[in-house]
This record gives structure tokens, C-alpha cells and sequence, in this order.
């Protein structure tokens, strides 16, 4: 498997983006520029040094491909200071409806920017989870499609995520009890996590049948830390682990986050950033995996930015994903790019003024 891995262990929960490396890349003509592509992954975020606001989304999404729209995905920005623990979170929601309604609004531009939002509840709440997200989806205009609790956590304390999550998340009693509240209110879920859980994501999954679960960053294969040097053995247990994952029909895929220290690719400390093609021949046994196991029926392409702009730039990402889906037919990439997150998460462009 040709990947460039290494073994530097990368603290802090994503890669700086590092604009001037970035301005090294060499240039790129955008590939299928006509392709209609909804994002149905990246954050905005003002926190702990990282910013990345609407101005800079859009000014990615300008270098290159036709982005109809996108899906915010929480991130714990903008959170409440006051009133109860369990709608803290509300002011996050309100913050991104704010920055869609902007985008509506076409003074931005053609592309609706967070056309769906993918909240916070901490389902642990239990009995108030359902009155918490009946909340979100007053305040967020329609535009509310799920929730994505965070349950990414290894027992040497490996830094996946920004967040800190419990051991066994996605199996605590109280956890389940608020996640039974999502189907009845036409509510996805969202799971990141490493692949050394995704035994945790299949019991979920067989318990709760009717509810739809996304697996985000394609099941968090994580080759650092003690797993540095062990990609093909941390290969073989991810692909068992996600094709037994796939046997689950309400369990769908996000082929992206490939970009983060997590994968321990070794991109982001080389001179010079990758090009698309380097990208895809990294990246190709992952997303054969998932496409073959899952079905270009329930799997989407996401740009986790602008996490994964650490490691390349909006333009040469998407180019990756197309070499990726070269080999797909004319359907199939409608699909992969924008049908399944449109139907997977209800989102209604036509609704919204948009047309494809």
C-alpha cells in the first residue's frame, strides 16, 4: 500500500492550515467542473486559534468546482454561557442558521452555504434529549437534519478529535435512551469515531434499525500513535470491522477526513503539498473499500474542511475525489457527490431555491 506513513505522533486534535505551504502547489485545472457537489461535511469555527468563518469557506470554495451547497457539521462553537446544560448547545445551531440564512440570500454567491445543519445534542441527557431537539429544530428554520455526538477515544489517549469523549459512548444506557428520540423526529446521526470501535457502531446500529447513521471520515482507520508502522494490520481489522459495519441498512458512509494525522499519512511535512493524483493513489484503497462494501448508495464524498486543509487545498481535494470515482458511472457520481446527501439527510435543495 503506497502511503508515505510516518511514525510522528501529532498532538493537537487537526493540522494547522499553513497558507503560504499551500500556495506551493502546483497548479491544477479543476476536473469535471460541471459536477453538481453538495458538502455534507465542514465546520466553521472561531475557537482555540483556529478560525474559519463563512468569508473563508467561501473563498475556498471560489478556487474551484461547482458546490451547490453544504452541510455544517457541529464542531462546539458559539455554545450558550447560560441556561441549562441541555440547550447550551442551541447557540451553535442559532449561529449557523444565521450564516445560511446570509448564504440564501445570494449576496454570497451561488452556493448555499449550510443548507443543512448537523447539530449537538449530548444525547446522555436522557429524557430532556427530545425537548432539547425539538429546540434545535425550531431554531434552525428547517434547515435541522440531525445531531453528531463525538465518540472517538482510545485507552492511550490518542488525540483524534478537539473533543473529549468517554470510554463506550455509544453504549452508555443514558447515551441510548436520548438516542431513541432521533427516529420519531425524522433525525440523523452522525458517528466519529476510531476503528477501534466500530464494534460499539454496529451494536448501536442493530439496536436501533430505524434510526439513519452516518460513519464519519470513512470509520477512523487510525495508523499513529501505537499504531504507526502497522498500516496493513490496522487495514485488515478496518476492513473487517466496516464491512461487517455495512451489513447494517441504516448505516451509511463519509468518504473524506483522510487529510487528518489520524491516517498518518505524511503529506503535510513534505516540501511541498500533493497533488490530486498523489492524493488519490494514497487514498484509494480506503475509498475502494467503503464503496464496495457500502454501495455508491450510501456513501458520499465530504471535505471535512477545514480540517483537512492541512493537508491540501479545496481545489486539489475535490480533484482527488474525482480521480476516486473515475472508474463510476454517470448515476453513481450523482450520488456519490450530492444525490445520497441530499436524500440520505432529507435535504431539499429545490426547497431552498436551489437548482442542479
Amino acid at each position: 500500500m503506497s502511503d508515505g506513513a510516518t511514525g510522528s505522533k501529532i498532538p493537537d486534535a487537526f493540522l494547522s492550515v499553513r497558507p503560504e505551504w499551500l500556495a506551493l502547489q502546483a497548479e491544477e485545472t479543476v476536473l469535471e467542473p460541471d459536477l453538481p457537489i453538495v458538502d455534507p461535511h465542514h465546520h466553521l469555527m472561531d475557537m482555540r486559534g483556529h478560525q474559519y468563518m463563512l468569508p473563508d469557506f467561501l473563498a475556498d470554495v471560489a478556487t474551484g468546482h461547482r458546490l451547490v451547497a453544504s452541510l455544517f457539521v457541529e464542531c462546539r462553537v458559539f455554545y450558550r454561557p447560560w441556561g441549562p446544560d441541555d440547550r447550551k448547545s442551541l447557540g451553535e445551531t442559532e449561529f449557523v442558521n444565521g450564516v445560511a440564512a446570509m448564504s440564501a440570500s445570494g449576496l454570497y454567491g451561488p452556493t448555499r452555504a449550510c443548507a443543512g445543519i448537523i447539530g449537538n445534542v449530548d444525547l446522555r441527557f436522557g429524557d430532556r434529549v427530545r425537548g432539547a431537539l425539538e429546540a434545535h429544530v425550531a431554531a434552525a428554520g428547517g434547515r435541522f437534519r440531525g445531531i453528531r455526538n463525538v465518540a472517538a477515544w482510545h485507552k492511550d489517549g490518542l488525540r483524534a478529535t478537539s473533543a473529549n469523549p468517554p470510554e463506550g459512548l455509544l453504549r452508555d444506557r443514558e447515551f441510548r435512551k436520548g438516542f431513541a428520540a432521533l427516529a420519531p423526529l425524522g433525525l440523523t446521526f452522525d458517528a466519529w469515531l476510531l476503528h477501534t470501535q466500530l464494534s460499539d457502531l454496529i451494536d448501536l446500529a442493530h439496536a436501533f434499525p430505524d434510526t439513519t447513521i452516518i460513519c464519519d471520515h470513512i470509520g477512523g482507520p487510525a495508523t499513529f500513535g501505537p499504531y504507526a508502522g502497522r498500516r496493513d494490520e490496522v487495514f485488515a481489522d478496518w476492513s473487517r470491522s466496516m464491512r461487517e459495519l455495512a451489513r447494517c441498512p441504516n448505516v451509511n458512509v463519509k468518504l473524506g477526513g483522510m487529510g487528518m494525522h489520524v491516517l498518518g499519512f505524511d503529506f503535510p511535512h513534505r516540501p511541498r503539498p500533493p497533488s490530486s493524483a498523489q492524493l488519490a493513489e494514497a487514498w484509494k484503497p480506503y475509498v475502494e473499500l467503503c464503496l464496495d462494501a457500502f454501495g455508491a448508495g450510501r456513501a458520499m464524498f465530504e471535505s471535512n474542511f477545514p480540517v483537512d486543509k492541512g493537508t491540501c487545498s479545496w481545489l486539489v481535494l475535490w480533484n482527488a475525489f474525482k480521480r476516486l470515482a473515475s472508474g463510476s458511472s454517470a448515476d453513481e457520481k450523482q450520488a456519490l457527490f450530492h444525490g445520497n446527501a441530499c436524500r440520505i439527510y432529507g435535504l431539499d435543495l429545490a426547497a431552498q431555491g436551489i437548482v442542479i
